[in-house]
């Protein structure tokens, strides 16, 4: 039955119902005015047609070269919904030209979807970041795909003409090659453009180009590139003795073979899932898989099939390749039984990986992968299966190299050199203090230095203990091992039994021989045939401990050994350690080790000679007391009454003894720790500026320091310092952006950020203009100062000097006066005055007659009047006309005090003849306007009237430890700032599950246990905040409800105080602002470079802001990995819909956030049900709602497998670019001026001064900004400042591994 007789309904209502929907629609998704304004006849099948026809004419033809790429997804998508409302509306009156019209926007459609930085398959309107030459350079090396054979397409896409695909790129030939995802092939292909840009800038850093339009991408960014990337892959090969298959045909005139072996490796890597975690089975798929690719980019036919290929399906790759590897490791997580299960049971990530660490994987499992080979055998001992009528045994591939037993027996054999260095100490020590005389001279004596050689004894027995502990917890693993590692472990037990026989029993044969240490060394000289057997057993002992300090000491040798993948030096190596894929070679340089060496040792001197001389020598004596006394009569029980010598007396008297010698070692450490980190710093120049008061008086080298470091030199300039002027304008627009932060974030008052900014109207005086807060009170003391000279101008000159600050202030104030005077008076004959007044003045300051010809107790009445011109000037926002008549006024007044209280002579300069009119009775306040010379007013108000000094300015203590903190940073040895355009591209990356995102209303009034809601507390702890952000939103709350009022302000102050998901994405965004305003000062320097040269720029949108967007956007990359983001959007819990709006509302705030989440869909399976698929997707903020940018499936739930935080960020780490990844928890938080450091900190990764050996980890120091909360939280704090601060210093360089770190993710 037709749907419209059963609901009653006529088919005439049902259409005209239809086109109220077209209607409502089409004012939904925001067509133009004129357009919604129509009105269809709901019977009129051909208006809607023309409907349908002049809205696509209209906005997709006409709008193609004019509109916004956002624009025109928009007007495609509401074309293709009013296609179907069409098709619903008119079925029988439908022609087929709009069939063909909707299938050519369904096409085009596509060519306008979402993008995430590049725009590269939208025509139309050219977007700033495509006019940057790298990238087209890098988007025209991508689309040479001359040469290439085409793949032949499946039957089921052969069939349909419109499905075919079209090749544009190497990208697309890539999956339709090997059967790659479409979302990853976009996502894979915009990271390499931009990676390959980002480099290129680099090489020609500071090249000079004259047509920068024709740009071609330097001969060595690719190969480079490739160096980086396959760097773990060429190794992995040399390791197992194969050849590589990244093999560049003969006859290759371009780099075209290169990127197809870039891209296909970055396809497999961003397609891998949770196998990401196994680096060498991606090297494993990776080297069939280029020699699949070298086979057919090296044979001429003009067409291939596919090695990978699912009919109907884009996949092929993860289906065939990636999940049944997935499928291995979700069978062996369920076996963990979510951390219940011991370690010995399953394999993890490692264990797995470590498979593909010998060349029996690839007899194994071999390629295309034999699924009956034994790595996919599920995780039974035995398993048994049908198999052509035989029955086959699959045995499950076990852990290899290293099993997991959790035992205390750990803290031996993990340590054991440590605990074996101390004992063996230890009974030295206490031989010697317990000789006769009891001093370390004791040990020349024969009978003493024999005794001591008694250590070597211990030290077998240690030995072996050891050799039995390897062999007892790594039984679990014997079955894995290769034969010579169970030959080395069973040998190493058997020489340690043998040693631990030989040492006792040429001992007590020797006791008879006695000898001194001299006659020791001496002997071995003279005559060897006369040492005891004991002395040759111990010298043989010892010959491999020789040969490691030999090797030890002579790093170079040893790195090349360790790191060799040639036979013979592996055998030779075999008894030192098994063969290892990783941890090879990895030693710091000779020169860092001696010094590390140079640090224990003093150290352990230090810790032995103190444990000698304090805790050992002095408790000698009375044990031989105690040991000599007679047994006493105890009345109660006594613990011990059969040990001879009171042995229980003696060891419950060295027991806390030997506890404090064994942990005495961590004191001596921090003690020393603190000595070096303190030398280190004081060298690296860490505490220059720890104060304000230290800020005040180095604040005058600050844009010195900063000119020497924050600011990017140009090459291509003449060779000349750059001026000072140029460096104090860059200085002045960062510190301005600097306290603006800390106004926006509610850490100073207005006043305060009136006191601290350097005004932009620089170049108005003759002196530089100081920040106020250097010069409060200044003015002030100088009007003292004049009051108390009665004589000669030099002794008042001589006063201020003494003071450069003062002076500054003196200056200023003059001439920013006359300035001001200036800019409002209108009438020559008012100009005429001023002009008269002003030629007296310096007049006398060149005769020296200034305190002779002015009163200048006088001026206090002249600053009191200027204060009141400068309050009216500032009130802008009254009526005009009756302020211009008080102004008017004002200006009478002064001038009237200037000529009759001040001048001696001054009575003549107010007479004019000619004047017509009342003086000053015309003036311009249309300056008043000016946001500059609004901040000149300002800033010479608080020069006249700030009387006490701003020494306690700031009076927040986070706000005075970060500036002193950035002041201070700016005097560090650090690299030079690159410009922005040849920095290192970088991400950010934070894991997000469930935490709160932004506080809610109901979240900060509901209280606690005790009474205490969140918003009173945090008023509490901090006032000062409070009262700067009711400041700013210019609001004083009447009592608790007026506060409601402004809850869409509260919210934020409060969240910006939490750890919140907010406060993390607003910090890690001011990477971004300062990138932006740096590459806006880059960009002036080129501009006024190319007017220097005389030579017309050929980048005329260089200096516009959304070319320094466009350079933001490919400089940094922020990527929240919001896990359950789908479920949230989609949930009907209020708590997860509040999260899921607030992260939306984060993404519409901030355009550049990108958010990944894992999405979960339903899919139906073959069998008629339905199964869940997920998806990696990424998300960015539209004009109300978030637009999907790329969707990758996945083979199943990552989160499955190991554990969620690591699970959430690798499925989000594809979506991050650049060359470098800052992995960042969501409770933590960035300040805009470290960004602004960000330049320099990445050119770690790049310095020469580590030679080959460059840093691939730079770690950050933390600020705990809950440690003032409690004292649990105080003790963090400093727990951080000792390990990372001062510990660090020691352990690491360039920079402590901790933290926020940056890694090369390249490397």
């Amino acid at each position: 039955m037709p749907m419209g007789s059963r609901l009653g309904a006529s088919p005439e209502m049902i259409e005209r119902n239809m086109s109220l929907m077209l209607l409502l629609i089409v004012e939904k998704t925001g067509p133009d005015e004129h357009e919604t304004q129509r009105r269809l006849a709901g019977t009129d099948a051909k208006e809607i047609q023309r409907f349908y026809e002049h809205y696509c004419k209209k906005n997709l033809v006409d709008g193609l070269k004019t509109k916004k790429p956002e624009e025109m997804a928009r007007h495609y998508q509401i074309a293709s919904v009013l296609y179907d409302v069409l098709k619903t509306v008119t079925p029988e009156k439908f022609h087929a030209e709009f069939d063909i019209y909707a299938k050519e926007v369904e096409k085009e459609k596509a060519s306008f979807s979402h993008y995430n930085i590049l725009p590269l398959n939208i025509s139309g309107q050219r977007q700033p970041v495509m006019e940057i030459p790298e990238i087209k350079a890098a988007v025209d090396l991508l689309r040479k795909i001359d040469g290439l054979p085409m793949p032949r397409l499946d039957p089921v896409s052969a069939e349909k003409e419109t499905d075919v695909p079209t090749v544009r790129d190497l990208f697309d030939w890539l999956w339709l090659t090997f059967g790659f995802q479409k979302g990853n092939v976009e996502n894979q292909k915009e990271h390499l453009i931009l990676l390959l840009a980002n480099i290129d800038m680099r090489k020609g850093a500071n090249a000079y180009q004259s047509d920068r339009h024709n740009h071609v991408m330097h001969s060595d960014t690719v190969r480079s590139l490739m160096r980086k990337i396959f760097e773990n892959y060429i190794s992995w090969c040399r390791y197992l003795h194969l050849e590589s298959n990244i093999k560049i045909p003969n006859d290759a005139s371009t780099q075209q073979p290169e990127i197809l072996y870039i891209g296909l490796y970055l396809l497999i890597w961003g397609e891998a899932s949770n196998v990401r975690f196994m680096p060498e089975c991606i090297c494993y798929i990776f080297h069939h898989m280029a020699r699949d690719l070298y086979d057919i980019i090296s044979d001429r036919r003009q067409d291939f099939d596919p090695p990978f290929r699912r009919e109907g399906s884009d996949d092929a790759f993860l289906q065939l390749v990636i999940q049944p590897i997935y499928s291995v490791m979700k069978q062996e997580a369920a076996m963990n039984k979510r951390g219940r299960t011991s370690h010995s049971k399953w394999r993890n990530y490692d264990d797995l990986n470590e498979y593909f660490w010998s060349k029996r994987c690839f007899k194994q499992l071999k390629w295309p992968m034999d699924s009956a080979a034994d790595f996919f055998a599920v995780p039974l001992k035995i398993k048994t299966e049908e198999h052509h009528d035989r029955v086959i045994t699959r045995r499950r591939i076990p852990k290899t190299n290293f099993v997991e037993v959790r035992t205390f027996l750990h803290l031996f054999r993990s340590f054991d050199r440590m605990w074996a260095f101390f004992i063996l100490a230890f009974q030295a020590m206490v031989i010697v203090a317990w000789s006769p005389s009891g001093l370390p001279s004791a040990i020349f004596d024969p009978t003493v230095f024999r005794n001591v050689l008694t250590i070597f004894i211990t030290a077998a027995f240690l030995n072996f203990l050891q050799a039995t502990l390897e062999i007892i917890l790594n039984w679990k693993a014997w079955r894995s091992l290769e034969c010579s590692q169970m030959i080395r472990y069973i040998l190493k037990f058997v020489v340690a039994v043998a040693w631990l026989i030989i040492l006792p029993t040429t001992y007590m044969s020797s006791i008879q021989n006695s000898t001194g240490l001299i006659k020791f060394f001496s002997s071995w000289i003279g005559n060897l045939q006369s040492e005891s057997i004991y002395n040759f057993a111990v010298a043989l002992y010892m010959l491999p401990n020789i040969f490691s300090a030999l090797f030890f000491i002579f790093l170079p040798f040893r790195r090349v050994l360790e790191r060799s993948n040639s036979r013979i030096i592996r055998f030779f190596l075999w008894w030192t350690q098994p063969k290892l894929y990783v941890a090879r070679g990895m030693y710091e340089d000779t020169c860092s080790l001696l010094k590390y060496t140079l640090f224990w040792i003093l150290l352990l001197i230090c810790k032995l000679a103190f444990s000698f001389y304090v805790e050992i020598y002095p408790l000698v004596g009375p044990t031989r007391t105690i040991m000599f006394l007679g047994r006493g009569q105890y009345a109660w029980h006594e613990f011990f009454p059969y040990l001879q010598h009171n042995l229980g007396v003696v060891i419950t008297v060295w027991a806390p003894i030997v506890m404090v010698y064994f942990m005495d070692t961590q004191i001596w450490y921090a003690i020393f720790s603190t000595i070096c980190g303190g030398v280190n710093g004081a060298f690296s120049r860490l505490g220059e500026i720890r104060t304000l008061g230290m800020l005040r008086s180095r604040f005058e080298a600050i844009p010195i320091a900063f000119g020497k470091h924050l600011v990017p030199g140009h090459d291509s300039q003449p060779k000349r310092h750059e001026h000072e002027e140029d460096k104090i304008n860059k200085f002045s627009d960062i510190w301005n952006a600097f306290i603006h932060s800390l106004r926006e974030e509610d850490l100073i008052s207005n006043r305060e950020r009136n006191l601290l900014i350097v005004p932009s109207s620089m170049g108005d005086t003759t002196v530089f203009q100081w920040p106020p807060f250097l010069l409060a009170s200044k003015i002030p003391i100088a009007l003292d100062m004049a009051n108390s000279v009665k004589k000669r101008d030099e002794e008042l000159r001589k006063r201020i000097n003494q003071d450069p600050y003062t002076y500054y202030a003196v200056v200023e104030c003059y001439q920013t006066l006359f300035s001001i005077l200036d800019s409002l008076i209108v009438e020559q004959s008012d100009k005429k005055v001023v002009d008269r007044i002003h030629d007296r003045i310096e007049d006398s300051i060149r005769r020296q007659s200034l305190v002779k010809e002015f009163r200048l107790d006088e001026l206090p009445q002249l600053s009191a009047k200027f204060d009141k011109l400068l309050n009216l000037l500032l009130r802008t926002d009254e009526d005009i006309e009756p302020i211009k008549t008080q102004i008017a006024n004002l200006l009478q007044d002064i001038m009237e005090i200037i000529t009759q209280d001040i001048m001696k002579n001054g009575q003549g300069i107010l007479k004019d003849e000619n004047r017509n009119n009342q003086l000053f009775a015309n003036i311009n306040l249309d300056s008043v306007k000016d946001k500059t010379w609004k901040e000149k007013c300002v800033r010479l108000q608080l020069l006249l009237t700030t009387k006490e000094s701003a020494i306690y300015v700031p009076t927040n203590l986070d706000a005075r430890r970060r500036i002193t903190f950035f002041a201070n940073s700016l005097f560090m040895k650090m690299p030079k700032a690159p410009q922005v355009r040849s920095m290192m591209s970088f991400s950010v990356l934070t894991p997000y599950f469930k935490e709160e995102v932004l506080f809610s209303a109901e979240d900060l009034y509901k209280k606690n246990e005790d009474g205490i809601s969140i918003l009173f507390y945090l008023r509490k702890i901090y006032p000062d905040e409070w009262k700067n952000f009711l400041e700013r939103i210019e609001f004083q709350p009447t009592d608790e409800e007026s506060l409601k009022t402004k809850m869409d302000e509260i919210r934020p102050w409060a969240s910006y105080r939490g750890q919140t998901l907010t406060r993390t994405v607003r910090g890690m965004m001011y990477y971004r602002r300062a990138l932006e305003i740096q590459c806006i000062q880059d960009k002036t320097d080129i501009v006024k470079l190319e007017h220097r040269r005389t030579v017309e720029s050929s980048q005329q949108g260089w200096a516009s802001f959304d070319m320094a967007r466009a350079i933001a956007d490919i400089k940094f990359t922020y990527v929240v990995s919001c896990q359950v983001y789908g479920m949230q959007k989609t949930s009907k819990d209020p708590k997860d819909k509040a999260c899921y709006l607030n992260i939306l509302n984060l993404m519409l705030m901030y355009p550049s956030l990108r958010v990944a989440y894992i999405d979960e869909v339903e899919a139906p399976a073959g069998n008629g049900t339905t199964e869940k698929t997920y998806y990696s997707v990424l998300v960015k903020g539209g004009e109300k709602y978030d637009e999907e940018i790329y969707r990758i499936k996945l083979p199943g739930k990552p989160t499955d497998i190991g554990e969620g935080k690591p699970e959430n960020q690798n499925h989000a780490i594809v979506f991050t670019r650049g060359e470098a990844l800052q992995a960042i928890d969501m409770n933590q938080d960035n300040y805009l001026e470290e960004a602004f450091k960000m330049r320099n900190v990445l050119e770690e990764f790049e310095s020469e001064k580590y030679g080959k050996r460059k840093p691939t980890i730079l770690g950050l120091r933390e600020h705990i900004f809950t440690g003032s909360v409690s004292s649990l939280a105080w003790f963090m704090s400093n727990q951080e400042t000792s390990f990372v601060t001062i510990g660090q210093r020691v352990l690491a360089n360039p920079l402590n591994f901790y933290g926020p770190s940056f890694i090369d993710r390249h490397h």
